[in-house]
Order: structure tokens, then sequence, then C-alpha cells
């Protein structure tokens, strides 16, 4: 445990990124499993994510991005300091994981939002953020960002393949920027 201060404004999607929203920049679907207009897009490795956002950014305003791991933990814990951001104990009523015995990600929006408005932050899929992984620094830190390069990226917030414990606000899950897996999407950060 260490203390985490974000000083900077930041916006953090309201939802995982769709199917949908996927095909409408990107022209293809990507998710091998299950496929819906309104479920989380998955199959999407880091880079990836880096190529719709930079579209993204060239059709809009811009500003869109990952969030980096600590405006993740932040916008999923809204206000909170227990396990998840309802609370300690997790149910099949509160998050899409695998003791929901669902087996397949929902659409989002499936169940409550957080008290940020954030809806699914625990389970459905993992979520890439901008950061490399590695170790935390000892201490209070303030806007922290993950080193400069790496072997692994961040993702959080657990999934439907995966245990409760996963899906915690605290939990730290690493794949190589390159993989896409049936489990993972991501949702956007937006910087003011």
């Amino acid at each position: 445990l260490h203390e985490v201060t974000i000083t900077n404004h930041f916006y953090m999607g309201k939802y995982e990124i769709t199917q949908e929203q996927w095909e409408t920049v990107m022209g293809n679907n990507p998710s091998s499993r299950d496929k819906g207009a309104k479920l989380p897009v998955t199959d999407v490795s880091w880079e990836d994510c880096q190529e719709f956002i930079k579209k993204l950014n060239a059709k809009t305003n811009g500003g869109y991005r990952l969030p980096t791991e600590a405006e993740w933990e932040y916008a999923c814990r809204a206000g909170t300091i227990t396990t998840n951001s309802f609370g300690d104990n997790t149910t099949p009523n509160d998050a899409n994981y695998r003791d929901s015995e669902i087996g397949k990600s929902v659409a989002v929006g499936s169940y409550k939002p957080n008290a940020f408005g954030l809806y699914d932050m625990h389970g459905n899929v993992w979520e890439w953020c901008e950061d490399w992984k590695a170790d935390y620094q000892a201490g209070a830190v303030t806007d922290p960002k993950g080193p400069a390069t790496g072997r692994y990226r961040v993702l959080r917030g657990g999934s439907f393949d995966f245990d409760v414990s996963d899906a915690r606000s605290s939990f730290r899950y690493s794949y190589s920027p390159s993989y896409r897996l049936y489990y993972n999407g991501f949702r956007l950060a937006r910087t003011p």
C-alpha cells in the first residue's frame, strides 16, 4: 500500500469501448468469440488500442488516450478504500467474473456504476492502461507513470474468465503489448 495523489484533471470513459465503437473507427471487428454492438471489443492488443486512439483523435478534437494505471485505479475506487468500489465482498450481482458463471462478456453497463458513474470497472474484460509494468515506488507519489520502457503493459479490472480476487480495485495484470486475447479490452481517458 502506498499513497497516490492525482493532480492532473482527466476524463474517464463511462463504459469499456464497444464493438460498435471500434467498428466505426477501425472498420472491422476483431472480437473472436462473442459478437454484439454493445459488447466490449476484445482481442485487441495495447498496440491495437494505440492505433484506435490515433484514428479517433484524427477524426475528433483529440485528447483521447489510455489511462495511466494510477488514473485507472483512482477512477475505479471512486473515493473508496475497500477491496472494490462497492465494498469488500463481491457477488455475481456486482460484476461479471468467473463465479458469475456467465462465461462471456456482457453488454457494457449491465451492472450498477460506481460512485463516479463508471460502469464495469470490476470484471467483464481486462482493460489496458498506458503504463509499462514495474514495481511501485516506495512511499507517497504524485501523478505516477510507469517507466519509459519495459516488457509488459498493465491491465486492470479483471474479466469474466478470471477469479473475483483479480477484479479488486488494486489488482495488476500484465501482458506483452502485442498480445490479443478474448478477455482483453479497454476504456478511454481524455485530457481536457
